[in-house]
């Protein structure tokens, strides 16, 4: 079944792109419970499982199942280009009981007690649902996202150029094989029948690591969203054992060594602290101390000066 917008002069001008930290955290869950699916992550899987044993999920299991509806204030459109999961986990604890128990109510889950205690009381529900993905993005997640980050970011980057050079048809040529641009409409084969304008804010691209090899879609009440797989996914982990574990962390400190994560491809210390939201001062004093110690090289492109690590660097960083 087809989702159709349409898109108005204005709704074309306001496209723009949108990572979420979120949607990435979410749509984890459905990684951890069918890593066959999704070999590509079994890095990250083998890293974060020990840590899980302790947590527990069936909640969140329960409200996420392994296809289909994903309750929609669970992974709210992002607001900003860059926002960070401390705001979107703020906006779905914000997310009005009514709203949040209708949605749960579409849910084709395994665990219908588990849906039936969320709806008996949604406001606990929303608040209970909220810290478990706390618990979540710090236990299994957190360090791995400035490596994410990055794979997004070299996306939304390659698609702008693409948008610049060629137009909205040039963009959405090879977004994904379900979607096509027709005209002044998109069209994308999901499971729902939809039709409507654009209209408002404009549809907001969000490309996705986890997510992968699936484009999913949000529309009204909410702000248009597609979600789409970002190019390169299959370098993500291709470093080895995912990047930043808890013994680099204590041996050079937790945000040193998400900056040595985020560097396997050469960045500038304005890129690398809004990447990571530091300052660039911080940035810059971590990159001294990491050069000093031969982990970082730098190389000066035009005006800008790119950082990125050495051998020494990788080895230290993906436990080569």
């Amino acid at each position: 079944m087809p989702v159709e917008w349409r898109f108005s002069p204005d709704d074309v001008a306001r496209l723009r792109f949108a990572f979420s930290p979120m949607w990435e955290l979410v749509t984890s869950l459905r990684v951890l419970r069918a890593p066959a699916r999704h070999s590509l992550h079994l890095p990250w899987l083998r890293a974060v499982r020990p840590r899980l044993r302790d947590l527990d999920l069936a909640e969140l299991f329960a409200l996420l199942p392994l296809t289909g509806y994903i309750p929609d204030f669970l992974t709210p459109p992002p607001d900003t280009p860059l926002p960070d999961f401390a705001a979107e986990l703020e906006r779905v604890r914000l997310t009005p009981p009514d709203m949040a128990s209708e949605e749960v109510a579409s849910v084709r889950t395994a665990d219908p007690e588990a849906v039936a205690r969320f709806r008996d009381d949604p406001a606990k529900g929303v608040q209970r649902v909220a810290d478990r993905l706390q618990d979540y993005w710090t236990a299994a997640f957190e360090e791995f996202w400035p490596r994410i980050h990055g794979l997004l970011d070299a996306d939304v980057m390659w698609r702008s150029r693409r948008l610049a050079a060629g137009g909205v048809r040039e963009l959405f040529a090879d977004l994904h094989a379900s979607v096509a641009w027709h005209g002044d409409r998109l069209i994308t084969v999901k499971e729902c029948d939809f039709s409507g304008d654009i209209g408002g804010d404009g549809l907001v691209l969000v490309p996705s690591a986890f997510g992968w090899p699936d484009v999913s879609i949000m529309y009204e009440p909410y702000r248009p969203m597609l979600s789409y797989p970002a190019r390169g996914i299959g370098t993500l982990w291709s470093g080895g054992a995912p990047c930043t574990p808890n013994a680099l962390s204590a041996l050079i400190g937790r945000t040193r060594a998400q900056i040595l994560v985020a560097l396997e491809d050469p960045v500038s210390t304005t890129a690398l602290a809004r990447r990571l939201d530091l300052t660039p001062g911080a940035v810059s004093q971590h990159l001294t101390v990491l050069s000093d110690g031969g982990l970082v090289t730098r190389q000066r492109l035009g005006r800008e000066v790119l950082y990125r690590r050495t051998s020494v660097g990788d080895t230290l960083a993906c436990g080569a």
